[in-house]
């Protein structure tokens, strides 16, 4: 219900804006209400861990106890669900014969809540007669290490490979969790890909890899820019290559991205400053983690460290290039580095850095991109519109240090633009008019002559 107020489109007419104009003023302050009450408009307390966002369109799901009632899932899009303790859900997936699948299962318990080193999320792909196709899993690989871990799968298009014929197939997730683990259940994300299949497939001979190197060349050594990590995969913050600064509460884990194209890997660097303690004797094991994901969320890099509040601690980290061929190499982690696109670096500090953790734990990041874009392969279909290729658009998001959410937001802005007047100028002068229309509506008349 509506009292004494107006809309702003009512608000743009009665100040003498009308038709598109007024339809402009109205757009830019629709844009400039959401980017002032966006999600980082909240304040957020220094104790507080947010949660993971979730993606804005995906679609809530209930899996099913058996292979035989899997609900359907669909190519390209997100769904939700929740998994309990030692429970098994089925969903169903149809593939053709040409493509090539990955679908990946973040599973998400809450910041700070009990885990054991071994409680994870594991995936399995199968045909509906039980051949297996692909399997993967994900541990915490420490205790009290709550975050996002991510386990996906993939169907690789190779003569004589398993599960190559169109049809449908089964997609089962397990959680897998300790007695003395909590026991409320985990909020997941299931997300699905189809990479395209390619017009002539040359070889699946695997490349030799013996001789890829794993250290970081040396990295940028500029001044660093503040930049915000996201919460998860779908508000992941653009970073360009060269320096950048965040800021981590314990239990956090903060999402980043980063466009890396055919025939270049990411190196990266994550150092972790020294920060207030009540106990200079205090360290936690495996305190700070770090891991890269591909764009279809499987983790291509990762590694962790002790963390002591009065000493510095540093991950480094190198991925394999882009290569195709490297999907046929058996080894997860240069396999998953096979497609182009948007790399996501997630970093994190251990809850258990609350107990002498003042603050928060400050991290610097160091990235560069090793190599030079090349070209790919022949697709019988555009693999950048299924979200596995990088373009200058993207290049752009990542030197601003743009979400998602903001680069749609800047789109908008730019849509409405300038029409002859900027939206700026023209916004302002709106505002005037109705500052004006609304100052003659309140002043009394003038009394008359005594």
């Amino acid at each position: 219900m509506r009292r004494n107020g107006t809309t702003g489109r009512a608000s743009a007419a009665r100040a003498g804006l009308r038709g598109p104009t007024a339809r402009r003023v109205f757009a830019v302050a629709v844009v400039l209400g959401a980017v002032a009450a966006g999600p980082g408009a909240a304040a957020v307390g220094a104790g507080d861990v947010p949660a993971y966002r979730t993606a804005e369109d995906a679609q809530p799901v209930e899996g099913a106890a058996s292979s035989a009632d899997g609900p359907r899932l669909e190519h390209g899009h997100t769904y939700t669900d929740s998994i309990g303790p030692g429970e098994q859900k089925y969903y169903s997936v149809e593939f053709d014969a040409s493509s090539q699948p990955r679908l990946s299962v973040a599973a998400l318990p809450e910041p700070g809540s009990r885990v054991a080193y071994g409680d994870g999320v594991g995936v399995v792909l199968e045909g509906t007669d039980g051949s297996a196709c692909s399997d993967g899993d994900a541990d915490f690989g420490s205790d009290g290490a709550a975050r996002p871990v991510i386990a996906w799968v993939a169907r690789v298009t190779e003569p004589d490979g398993a599960c190559q014929s169109a049809g449908v197939y089964n997609l089962s997730v397990t959680r897998e969790s300790d007695p003395a683990s909590d026991r409320s259940p985990w909020p997941i994300e299931l997300h699905l890909m189809r990479e395209p299949g390619l017009e002539s497939l040359a070889s699946t001979r695997p490349p030799d890899i013996d001789d890829l190197p794993t250290e970081p060349p040396p990295l940028p050594t500029g001044t660093a820019r503040r930049l915000t990590g996201g919460t998860g995969f779908n508000d992941a913050a653009g970073m360009g290559e060269g320096v950048w600064k965040d800021r981590l509460r314990p239990g956090e884990t903060r999402f980043y991205r980063v466009p890396v194209d055919w025939g270049q890997a990411l190196a990266l660097g994550a150092e972790f400053g020294t920060t207030k303690t009540d106990d200079d004797t205090a360290y936690t094991s495996d305190g700070v983690q770090v891991a890269v994901y591909n764009p279809a969320r499987g983790q291509v890099a990762g590694g962790g460290v002790m963390y002591e509040a009065d000493a510095p601690a540093a991950v480094p980290l190198r991925t394999p290039p882009v290569v195709y061929g490297h999907r046929y190499v058996y080894n997860a982690s240069v396999s998953a580095a096979s497609v182009p696109g948007w790399y996501y670096v997630a970093v994190h500090a251990h809850a258990d850095l609350g107990r002498f953790v003042e603050d928060t734990v400050p991290v610097t990041l160091r990235t560069e991109l090793v190599g030079d874009p090349g070209a790919g392969p022949g697709y019988t279909s555009d693999p950048a519109a299924a979200g596995f290729g990088v373009n200058d658009g993207d290049l752009e998001q990542a030197e601003k240090g743009l979400t998602p959410q903001a680069a749609r937001r800047s789109e908008v802005l730019a849509v409405v633009g300038w029409s002859g007047v900027g939206t700026g100028s023209l916004l302002l002068a709106g505002l005037a008019l109705w500052w004006a229309g609304a100052r003659r509506a309140v002043v009394p008349p003038a009394a008359p002559p005594a």
